[in-house]
């Protein structure tokens, strides 16, 4: 328990999910922490005013009017909460959120809120994918909306895949990492994820594997940790995380650039790039045809942006990451040295990548410590705490 005594506006929304409510507001009342609900119309018809009030000991706010008649309650509880989770956020409450709407309750509450607001969406995964929720989702994490979840599983319709609200326990550890000490609150944290790709001609290019995913995950980590973040990104499908600045690039030679233009600004350098080792000699302007005869490529070095940045004078606290195929733990600790590296992490590549889920080991100068398989959201986390436990 970080928070003992923060008091949380609990939302729900019209959805099947919402019997998962009860159970997250149980374990809240349980850590200590003040919760008021507050419900929409829609969401007393999958679980009812009494088994919230039960479980908060306070009366579950409904009515735009109030109690007593005065109209107030959306200005009035939100003025001591320290936070407003909304879970299940469903499509609709979402759409009306994004649109500014105040027709109900909880909408006018979050919109009248002077705290923080986070959201754990809930919807059929087509819902979900569907460009105008999707819009919705990036106007509403771009203004400062957090987001928790979606998780992927089994749908209350039969279905399976992304929509599916987080489980009470994963909500109750974000918000417990959001109420959390922030070690990184005034640092400036700059990083790199993704591939680069580096163009043969206007169809074809030389590339790495790396969904991005491990990247954007440490991203969001050194976020929660208190960070600004700014994430330089070569070519991937996925959302910029909330509240990091993001500059996108395709080749190796435009992310060296954008790196040393924020380089001034940052005081931790995160090197999670997958940077193509070579690029062409020259790219062909047009599409080079198909034929019978061999073809052959001049390959030029790419200059090596992390061993650029930890050369620097006055660098700011560097980290590597290293994928091996084989002799790990050599591999990795020659590459950490000769790149001067206070801190570095290595993994198999076969293991890792695309993988939701992998096993990492912590190189610095104390030696090597282990990370037990788990997806990149929990390594990331483990990663950006021995981060910290290394700054000067």
């Amino acid at each position: 328990m970080t928070a003992p005594g923060k008091k949380i506006i609990l939302g729900i929304s019209g959805g099947v999910a919402a019997y998962k409510a009860a159970e997250l507001a149980r374990l809240w009342v349980k850590a200590g922490y003040r919760v008021q609900g507050a419900m929409t119309e829609a969401a007393t018809h999958f679980v009812g005013t009494a088994t919230l009030q039960a479980l908060t000991g306070q009366p579950v706010l409904t009515d735009l009017w109030g109690a007593d008649g005065s109209g107030m309650d959306h200005i009035h509880a939100s003025r001591d909460a320290d936070l407003i989770v909304v879970a299940p956020a469903s499509a609709n409450f979402m759409s009306r959120l994004a649109q500014g709407r105040a027709d109900d309750l909880l909408s006018t509450l979050c919109l009248a809120r002077t705290c923080p607001l986070m959201l754990a969406p809930a919807m059929n995964r087509e819902m979900w994918s569907n460009p105008a929720t999707q819009t919705n989702f990036e106007k509403l994490r771009a203004e400062g909306v957090g987001f928790i979840g979606p998780a992927s599983g089994e749908q209350a319709c039969g279905e399976t895949g992304l929509g599916r609200m987080s489980e009470p326990q994963d909500i109750f550890d974000a918000v417990e990492r959001f109420f959390g000490p922030k070690p990184l609150d005034g640092k400036i944290v700059l990083l790199t994820a993704g591939p680069t790709f580096e163009p043969i001609d206007p169809v074809r290019g030389i590339t790495n594997l790396s969904s991005g995913k491990m990247g954007y995950a440490l991203a969001t980590a050194a976020r929660e940790a208190g960070a600004q973040v700014i994430l330089v990104s070569g070519p991937t499908c996925l959302a910029t995380p909330g509240g990091v600045s993001r500059v996108d690039v395709t080749s190796a030679s435009e992310m060296l650039d954008a790196v040393m233009t924020h380089l001034h600004e940052a005081d931790i350098f995160i090197g999670v790039a997958a940077v193509a080792d070579y690029r062409p000699a020259s790219a062909n302007t047009q599409k080079i045809k198909k034929s019978e005869q061999s073809l052959t490529l001049e390959l030029l070095p790419n200059q090596d942006i992390l061993a650029t940045v930890a050369a620097l004078p006055n660098a700011p606290f560097c980290v590597g990451f290293a994928a091996e195929t084989e002799n790990l733990l050599e591999f990795a600790e020659a590459k950490r040295q000769k790149k001067r590296l206070p801190m570095l992490v290595a993994n198999r590549a076969q293991d890792v990548l695309g993988a939701d889920a992998a096993e990492l080991v912590i190189l610095d100068d104390q030696g090597s410590h282990p990370l037990p398989r788990a997806d990149k959201a929990t390594q990331a986390r483990l990663i950006i705490h021995h981060l910290t436990t290394l700054l000067p």
